[in-house]
């Protein structure tokens, strides 16, 4: 079944490529705004950076496999729909490609040297570094914003290419941010078991850890009703369609389901000052939210292709398992090259404090 085999890739791939760009994300603030909360988890977010060429080659399956994913690239469909022959000069083989190519190509290069700079801030300590960091950090937020928008715009949005919307971009990365931190609130806890590295991972640090999961939370729901409140109130058909079609049958349940267990339900159980705390509790959370990341990208994704069936495919795991074992493999191979902690960073010792 390569149909069904291209759109369970495409879900498990972005699952995984919304961690490592949330990462990125999140360790340009971090670089901006500076904080323990940043400094502890900065390797984590330097190792998942360093997945992004590994993506490039995982995306090599969906650029082979565009013509069973996106009905633009059809030239008959194209032929008879006026819609996507407006759209034909921007949703068109080649030039998707070439995106996605500059994409990858931009996301290499500030990955690469952030990590660089980051390893000879740790040989010296030199502000100059520092300071680099944190102005590479402010275009490459800006970098960030526009290229990740376009690309989920090109490899999600556009598989229903008479849909658009103006908050989607927003919408993706505020889940990529939340993943990234998921993601490495369970392996900082596995990391502050080390004796080495211990006292650096107090109570505080998971409490501000657990705040910016929190306010993630917020700002991921923040976005997704906003989106929903602006089309519903406009009640234009080809606004409208989208939801339509997420609002039937078993898709209408897996909406509510992730209003009330991937929003209603970290929420408030993050508002608690004693588990954000707690290491060990504030990683189950995590690991949850990260299960709810799946279940929002597969409301994302799959209603495109099976809009009277909710029912996963067992190729939906498979995929996201599959792809996750050979990131995970990669992470922890970039992990383990360095000190797992950035001993320089300005920051690093508000933790000791």
């Amino acid at each position: 079944t390569p149909d069904q085999f291209f759109r369970s890739y495409l879900l498990g791939f972005m699952y995984w490529f919304g961690i490592a760009l949330g990462s990125m994300a999140i360790l340009m603030i971090h670089h901006i705004a500076g904080g323990a909360w940043g400094a502890v988890i900065r390797r984590l977010l330097e190792s998942s950076i360093g997945t992004i060429p590994l993506l490039a080659v995982l995306f090599v399956p969906i650029a082979l496999g565009v013509h069973h994913l996106y009905e633009w690239s059809h030239a008959d469909v194209v032929a008879h729909d006026a819609v996507l022959q407006a759209k034909a000069p921007y949703l068109n083989v080649p030039f998707f490609l070439a995106r996605a190519v500059f994409y990858f190509v931009v996301w290499v290069l500030v990955a690469s040297l952030l990590r660089r700079w980051s390893l000879e801030q740790d040989r010296d300590g030199d502000p100059k570094v520092t300071l680099r960091m944190e102005l590479m950090s402010r275009g490459g937020l800006v970098i960030y914003g526009l290229t990740v928008t376009f690309a989920v715009v090109d490899w999600v949005m556009s598989l229903q290419p008479h849909w658009f919307s103006t908050v989607y971009g927003l919408l993706l990365m505020a889940g990529q941010g939340l993943a990234a931190f998921a993601f490495s609130i369970p392996v900082a806890v596995m990391l502050s078991r080390r004796e080495a590295v211990a006292r650096y991972f107090g109570a505080a640090q998971f409490h501000d850890l657990g705040n910016m999961m929190l306010a993630f939370t917020m700002i991921w729901a923040y976005l997704a009703f906003s989106q929903l409140i602006i089309i519903w109130s406009g009640n234009l058909p080809e606004e409208t369609s989208w939801y339509l079609l997420r609002s039937e049958g078993g898709w209408k349940i897996v909406g509510y389901g992730l209003l009330v267990l991937g929003f209603a339900g970290p929420f408030a159980i993050l508002l608690s000052r004693r588990l954000k705390r707690t290491g060990t509790k504030l990683a189950i959370v995590a690991l949850w939210v990260l299960l709810m990341r799946f279940v929002d990208l597969y409301w994302l994704v799959a209603p495109s292709f099976h809009p009277a069936n909710a029912l996963p495919h067992w190729l939906d795991f498979t995929a996201v398992v599959g792809i996750g074992g050979v990131w995970m493999w990669y992470f922890v191979g970039r992990l383990a090259q360095n000190p797992v902690l950035a001993i320089k960073d300005p920051s690093l010792p508000e933790v000791e404090a």
